[in-house]
């Protein structure tokens, strides 16, 4: 099967079944001069905004969050740790805040140049995108990304499937690193995936 990019429509759903329907799916970058980079996202989080203490969007729109509370389909990039980058991809309907954080994924192509960007840290293949900081590192994401159309691809940036199927039973965990909404069993990966962060 020829690898499609996801259709606005597929975004513009509940991230909760959003996510679980991510699993399996290949971010793919192609920007300007570099060399191609793949990989089939392995882990994701949900996040239902007002109605979720643990999203960015729970106490309304800041400047800082305003991509997530944009259009589906949309890449919403945040600073965290006052070290790493994270990347979402926005689902629902505008004004919802609802969106799926990109935990880790399997390296398919330009291992080389992900190597690279990771750096010394990323001694295994599987050091290279298993964890959100790690994938966004690996693929140069940064602040420079936020708001990168993943349907139109206007920065590079896209998901899309290549014909493997989600897992019919995926690992559903709460979600890491939450202080508030972290009962909500809101995380799904591969099980078995070395990619997966934990």
């Amino acid at each position: 099967m020829r690898a499609r990019t996801l259709p606005r429509s597929f975004y513009r759903r509940d991230s909760r079944v959003v996510a679980p329907e991510l699993l399996n799916k290949v971010l793919r970058s192609s920007v300007d001069g570099a060399p191609p980079l793949a990989a089939r996202i392995v882990e994701v989080e949900a996040y239902a905004g007002a109605e979720d203490p643990g999203s960015h969007g729970y106490r309304g729109e800041t400047p800082r969050t305003r991509t997530m509370f944009g259009r589906a389909g949309h890449l919403y990039v945040y600073f965290t740790y006052g070290m790493h980058w994270c990347a979402n991809a926005v689902c629902g309907e505008v004004g919802e805040s609802s969106a799926v954080l990109l935990r880790a994924a399997a390296p398919l192509e330009g291992l080389e140049v992900l190597r690279a960007n990771r750096g010394p840290a990323a001694r295994r293949e599987r050091d290279l995108c298993s964890g959100p900081a790690k994938l966004c590192q690996a693929f140069g994401i940064d602040r420079a990304f936020d708001g990168a159309d993943l349907v139109t691809g206007d920065r590079g940036l896209r998901i899309t499937d290549d014909g493997v199927p989600p897992p019919d039973r995926p690992r559903v965990t709460r979600r890491i690193g939450l202080s508030a909404g972290a009962e909500h069993e809101w995380r799904w990966c591969v099980a078995g995936d070395p990619n997966v962060s934990r």
